[in-house]
């Protein structure tokens, strides 16, 4: 191999960062950044210094770094929802192959540019949609290709959140609220939107969707609850109460998303200045704690997907109907059921040590090959890919607002490109 591919980091947070920017390290001969972004001080530093990055290449902002002249080969851009836009346009403009988190933008008009915007500058944009690169859902669409259960008929979609999950992130979090982030069906459920449209691989033409903040809102505090966890006379009491998810190692690190030393005085702190430590029943948040959706698709085939926070697990679970058989997945085992013979078959994924199923490290080793032997050619998650499933997304939505009224994919496409 040549030396190595390389790389401007924009938003050095918990999915830049820790997600996708650690293949440089583990494999130094195919990827290397030279370059950071970041509003925050100490992230920037941090990121810096783990990827031994030159203090004249450490920018601020994502302005000051796409003011320089193109400085590398791919722009991996992890901002926040509402921020993916401008400095997606201005890296293709620079010519720099783009790698973006999901979703691409709570604005369809946006998602629509960026397509058009690599299409104009020949560079690849692929979204982050890193379930299609994880060995358990790369199996299932291998078996759905390969006729193992025939014709797709219908397929059941679980996204169980997680209470804790659904508290920290969606109450408390960045994605608390679609004024600021994005819906929930964008923010959380883009991913299953895209697996749905790759299984699938047709278009869907009519959907309908039911979903609303059932929770989380003042109206269910407890009695004699306050503002904040550590002042609250009854947080023993409470399921979500914030001392509990970041003081436990049951719940893992994640108080690393408001304090980057983990001692106790340290998430003290954090608790008691941000919106972290704040009551789930008094926060600002807005979007969804449940959400179904029902999808049509060209064949008349269907699919039903459901996202729901109150669930003990974090996982996914699909069942997926055929005319030759059956095929459900949760975890790492996949189980086949064959109609003609009535055999039944398991399969068991290797477990995987890169996040989401190993989708983190496989869409950035995916992206890299097709950066390397690029030629016009689009990558498996696509902007172009990627704006289909966006629409089903933005559909739903639109739906769940006007009382699950059904929209037809198909006229609500032509009704956004004349907004």
């Amino acid at each position: 191999m040549s030396s190595p591919l390389t790389a401007v980091l924009i938003g050095a947070g918990a999915r830049g960062f820790e997600s996708y920017a650690p293949y440089a390290l583990h494999y130094p001969h195919e990827l290397k950044f030279v370059a950071v972004a970041e509003a925050d001080p100490v992230r920037l530093a941090k990121a810096a210094e783990t990827h031994g990055i030159a203090e004249g290449r450490c920018y601020a902002s994502w302005e000051q770094l796409l003011a320089e002249e193109q400085m590398a080969d791919i722009a991996v851009i992890c901002t926040q929802d509402r921020m993916h836009y401008e400095p997606t346009i201005q890296a293709l403009n620079k010519k720099y192959h783009v790698l973006l988190e999901k979703p691409m933008s709570p604005s369809p008009r946006e998602c629509l540019e960026m397509e058009l915007a690599a299409k104009k500058n020949d560079r690849l944009l692929t979204i982050c949609h890193v379930m299609r690169y994880t060995p358990l859902w790369s199996r299932i669409k291998a078996l759905i290709t390969e006729k193992r259960i025939g014709d797709v008929v219908s397929i059941q979609l679980n996204e169980n959140v997680g209470y804790w999950h659904i508290a920290h992130s969606f109450v408390r979090g960045n994605w608390n609220n679609s004024d600021k982030s994005s819906p929930m069906i964008l923010a959380k459920s883009c991913h299953d939107m895209d697996v749905l449209s790759w299984l699938m691989d047709e278009p869907c033409t009519r959907i309908s969707s039911f979903g609303s903040l059932m929770h989380f809102h003042e109206c269910n505090a407890p009695e004699g609850s306050t503002a904040r966890c550590l002042d609250c006379p009854v947080e023993t009491t409470c399921v979500y109460s914030a001392p509990k998810f970041y003081f436990s190692q049951e719940f893992g690190d994640w108080a690393r998303h408001f304090t980057p030393d983990l001692t106790r005085e340290n998430i003290i702190q954090g608790l008691r200045e941000t919106d972290y430590g704040r009551c789930v029943y008094r926060s600002d948040n807005n979007v969804v704690d449940h959400q179904v959706v029902n999808m049509e698709f060209a064949s008349g085939a269907t699919a039903m997907f459901s996202m729901c926070g109150f669930t003990f697990e974090q996982e996914r679970r699909i069942q997926i109907m055929g005319t030759h058989g059956e095929l459900r997945a949760e975890e790492d085992k996949i189980t086949l059921y064959d109609f003609l013979t009535h055999q039944k078959t398991e399969i068991t994924i290797p477990v995987q040590t890169s996040g989401h199923g190993g989708g983190d490290s496989g869409i950035v080793r995916s992206f890299l090959q097709e950066v390397r032997g690029y030629n016009g050619q689009e990558g498996l998650t696509s902007a172009s890919a990627s704006v289909r499933s966006h629409l089903m997304a933005f559909a739903a939505e639109e739906s769940r607002l006007n009382g699950g009224k059904p929209i037809e994919l198909n006229t609500y496409a032509k009704q956004l490109l004349t907004i």
